[in-house]
């Protein structure tokens, strides 16, 4: 196309990314690669499928400067959040969460069946940002 180079063509080029290859994360958790900033050059936002088997937990952490946004598929999971995980919430089938920048929190299955989530950041990398923070994970047993 005249006028348009290579570079500004793929920058607006709208794409169909199938699920990529299964990777632990830092938080300790299994996804499945997807929109990214490494699969289709997004530079803000990033989107995966989580599933997370009866019994799972997560290394208690937090998203420096990244937003995250779930949409729980199927089943039933837990997170505890806040400075010292006081507070706790419950989603389930078709709940949507929301987790702001920077709050610590630890997410875990304790339901009994496994449970699937698409897991969206505010950031090119769902592994941004991320922030361990081990001293809190022997708050909740």
């Amino acid at each position: 196309m005249a006028g348009i180079d290579e570079q500004q063509l793929s920058r607006t080029a709208c794409r169909v990314v199938q699920s990529g290859p299964a990777y632990v994360g830092k938080q300790g958790f299994t996804y499945l690669q997807g929109l990214t900033g490494e699969t289709v050059g997004s530079r803000a936002i990033s989107m995966t499928v989580l599933t997370l088997p009866d019994g799972a937990r997560a290394r208690t952490h937090l998203h420096r400067d990244v937003e995250t946004a779930v949409y729980v598929i199927d089943g039933l999971t837990e997170m505890f959040y806040g400075p010292h995980l006081e507070a706790h919430l419950v989603a389930a089938t078709g709940d949507y969460v929301y987790v702001p920048a920077d709050v610590a929190h630890l997410v875990m299955n304790r339901s009994g069946a496994p449970a699937t989530a698409v897991v969206a950041h505010t950031a090119a990398s769902d592994q941004e940002g991320i922030v361990l923070l081990p001293e809190l994970d022997p708050l909740i047993p």
